[in-house]
């Protein structure tokens, strides 16, 4: 429990802080005088001023903030709405795009870190009729070693291969149970029949071995990069997938987020950090999406001033739509917490 707690506090911290100092230093580079840069939400629990900006610890842990000045009035001094809307969008844009870089570096780290991974033989159990697989001439004890030029090392890697290309022709090398090596196109299915797969095919890992792995920084780096954007990639398809009814809506709220990073941090430091870097795209994604009271929202209103030909929503409106929303996403996640809550009382496993 002290695990679990200690390690969601320090990434949910690390995650803020990261976001916050986007937003921070942005508005201090266009000149947008920063009130307040605060870790958490009010009650104060300890604040120190430095020049014009007070720097504040706060008591409730989920998230933080940086108070602009004059964030509605542009008659106020150093106010951000008295900037062009370019430099607006921009100020409201930095957390999230800092959201987005982070994980370029935690990813970096997780390969450079030494870890334990598992390689086995990939071996086809069984082969779906009608679907791609057997359709391509895959059969049952044929072993999967390349997919998309790339080796596959283990059932993970395999399962991640695929869901990177749906909807797209990818090659497999197989060796089949003569022992030739057959190379074969199939395309992973977007909507395949319940109990399939994209491809269609069951898998089992034969004599699987641990072994340690780590890259030395310059390979690393790349990595990392590569590591970034297929993460991307896979929230995207997760995303089609969920609503075309492939896969069920699945959401973690604080408490589930909690225990699956209570589950990495057991794993070890490298898990720790992959799963801060999903947590980090995620908010990243979520964060610039155009709902009331997230970045996205409040860019929404600057790029409808445009549209306006400059003609500004009243800051009351503004404001209202704002609140509302803000008190809707709080709602679900109440809704999402109790669902994580009954989920662990009843033992079920909060890692998909």
């Amino acid at each position: 429990m002290l695990l679990t707690t200690g390690a969601f506090l320090l990434m949910l911290a690390l995650l803020v802080i990261v976001h916050e100092l986007g937003h921070f230093f942005t508005a201090r580079a266009f000149g947008v005088k920063v009130e307040e840069f605060g870790v958490g939400f009010p009650p104060r629990l300890f604040s120190v001023k430095r020049g014009d900006t007070r720097y504040s610890l706060n008591a409730i842990p989920l998230g933080g903030f940086v108070k602009l000045a004059g964030e509605e009035n542009p008659g106020v001094p150093g106010s951000l709405a008295g900037k062009p809307r370019r430099v607006r969008v921009l100020v409201l844009a930095a957390g999230a795009l800092m959201n987005a870089i982070l994980p370029v570096l935690l990813f970096t780290v997780a390969f450079v870190l030494p870890r334990d991974i598992v390689v086995s033989q990939v071996m086809i159990e069984k082969v779906a009729p009608d679907s791609p697989a057997a359709a391509a001439g895959i059969r049952e004890g044929d072993v999967i070693l390349q997919v998309a030029g790339e080796p596959i090392r283990n059932t993970g890697e395999l399962s991640r291969a695929i869901e990177l290309n749906r909807g797209k022709e990818i090659t497999l090398v197989v060796r089949q149970s003569d022992s030739s090596v057959a190379t074969v196109n199939v395309i992973p299915r977007w909507q395949p029949p319940p109990g399939q797969g994209a491809v269609g095919i069951n898998i089992k890992a034969v004599n699987p071995e641990i072994v340690k792995e780590s890259y030395p920084l310059w390979q690393a780096i790349p990595l990392g990069f590569e590591e970034c954007v297929q993460t991307y990639v896979l929230f995207k398809n997760a995303i089609i997938s969920m609503v075309i009814g492939t896969t069920p809506v699945a959401l973690a709220g604080p408490v589930g987020i909690a225990e699956i990073t209570g589950e990495a941090a057991r794993a070890g430091i490298s898990p720790l950090l992959e799963f801060a870097a999903f947590l980090s795209i995620n908010l990243a994604i979520v964060n610039i999406l155009p709902l009331p009271a997230l970045d996205g929202g409040r860019i929404a209103f600057v790029v409808l001033e445009w549209l306006r030909r400059g003609r500004r929503v009243s800051p009351r409106v503004e404001g209202i739509v704002h609140l509302i929303g803000f008190a809707m996403l709080m709602a679900l996640m109440l809704a999402i917490t109790y669902q994580d809550i009954i989920r662990i009382a009843r033992g079920e496993s909060l890692i998909p």
